[in-house]
């Protein structure tokens, strides 16, 4: 049986006419079994020598098609340029080009490859995603539209349509077309990663593990998928695996600096000394922050408030200030002083994750600096979201663990703050410092 496999990937890779039924065929028997990709590369190599003294446009063009698919996309990108007016090396052109972080000239790719006769539905879909990625996102929204209307539904349309209102904020909408994309292709690399991903930002560890793991069975694997599982992965304290998945990084890109830096912190944490009563007394803390807000007895109104409010658990309410309660509607200081109290008796209080105090037991009130005159200048920049920062999986999931939305929350931490959070090294704290200073700023003590 293996032979028999190894026989149909070499045999459509050299069939005549080498069309987009020919690429059909190879990527079913690519998703049947990954073990297949092995004997594509081989397939890629042979034509590559076989034919290296008289390169024709069409052995270019096979050669392309098979290095896009094993995610060579600079090398499938060279060989494609060379192929000639044909669609479909205008539509795996787009495919190189939107992975080598060129959009605009995937966009450009794409609309050529439907012009010369290509799968139209499959050009203008993917047409979609790339005008999405350079941020053209109310041009994406009518090209699927016009698509839906044309009775598109297939996993890539579902994936593009997914990906879309990820864009624009609407994660549980955007959640729920990935899931459909996966029910039409259960091994749509995009919407796994995307779905993955989205788990992971809701703290859904399990299956945002599980669904980056299926995401990197089949290649050509996001590099991203690999980083994020690792980041998960370290969070279990599993840091051999974690170090095996900055590694499968290091193979496709040896300069990868984050996974360079990441593999270091694997291998210091594998060594770090391990305090086990505290660590004992972290988990304890961990499962009473993780009660939900349900189970204790609160007013109608207060119950409301909070789930308005997105408030499910004790840990979350640690994560929260009384003026954010406060400023809900219909949230008074009834309901403040009824959710204290509750809080008080669980030796917890609001605002207490804020202060870096998950990990320690209430000693005292904290109470906030005294606001100081700034120029609308500062004050602009220190009202800018954290996610304009750009910064990695790592560092982003200590700022949601902590709260923090805008530059200026992060300005007030010192770095002494920031390493409390679990899992968060002198790596990501570096990251941060690095990105304040490029706008002229600070943590709190530097």
């Amino acid at each position: 049986m293996a032979e028999m496999m190894t026989t149909d990937v070499r045999a459509i890779m050299d069939r005549t006419p080498f069309d987009v039924s020919a690429v059909a065929d190879l990527r079913e028997l690519l998703n049947r079994d990954p073990s297949r990709y092995r004997t594509l590369r081989e397939a890629v190599a042979n034509i590559r020598e076989r034919d290296k003294k008289d390169f024709k446009p069409e052995t270019h063009l096979r050669i392309g098609v098979g290095e896009v698919l094993l995610g060579r996309y600079a090398a499938g990108y060279e060989q494609l340029k060379k192929a000639g007016e044909v669609g479909m090396a205008y539509f795996f052109q787009g495919l190189a080009l939107e992975n080598l972080q060129r959009p605009e000239d995937a966009a450009n790719a794409f609309a050529h490859a439907g012009k010369l006769g290509y799968d139209a539905k499959a050009s203008e879909l993917h047409r979609a995603g790339a005008l999405r990625l350079t941020g053209h996102l109310d041009e994406a929204k009518k090209a699927l539209q016009a698509l839906q209307k044309q009775g598109a539904s297939s996993a890539e349309f579902h994936f593009q349509n997914g990906a879309l209102l990820a864009a624009e904020g609407e994660l549980a909408l955007a959640a729920a077309e990935f899931e459909k994309a996966l029910a039409g292709d259960r091994d749509h690399n995009g919407a796994l990663f995307q779905l993955a991903f989205i788990n992971d930002l809701f703290g859904n560890d399990d299956a945002a593990v599980d669904l980056y793991k299926r995401c990197t069975e089949r290649p050509p694997v996001p590099l991203a998928a690999w980083i994020n599982l690792g980041v998960l992965y370290e969070d279990e304290m599993r840091f051999r695996e974690a170090e095996q998945c900055y590694r499968q990084v290091l193979a496709h890109d040896p300069n990868h600096p984050r996974a360079r830096l990441f593999v270091k912190d694997c291998q210091a944490s594998k060594g770090m000394y391990y305090d086990e009563e505290a660590e004992k007394g972290y988990v304890v803390l961990k499962q009473l922050l993780e009660i939900p807000v349900t189970d204790f007895e609160l007013s109608v109104r207060s119950r409301n408030c909070l789930r308005k409010m997105n408030i499910r658990t004790l840990g979350d309410l640690t994560r929260t200030t009384e003026a954010a309660l406060l400023a809900s509607k219909n949230f008074g200081e009834t309901s403040l002083a009824e959710i204290k109290e509750m809080m008080t008796s669980k030796g917890v209080r609001l605002g207490m994750a804020l202060d870096g105090g998950e990990r320690g037991p209430v000693t005292h009130d904290h109470r906030a600096e005294p606001p100081q005159e700034v120029p609308p200048e500062m004050q602009a920049l220190l009202n800018r979201p954290i996610s304009e920062l750009s910064l990695s999986v790592r560092a982003r999931k200590c700022m949601s663990k902590l709260n923090l939305q805008s530059v200026g929350d992060l300005v007030k931490r010192s770095g002494d703050d920031l390493l409390e959070c679990k899992n968060f090294g002198v790596t990501s704290l570096n990251e941060i410092r690095e990105k304040l200073g490029a706008l002229g700023l600070k943590l709190k003590n530097d």
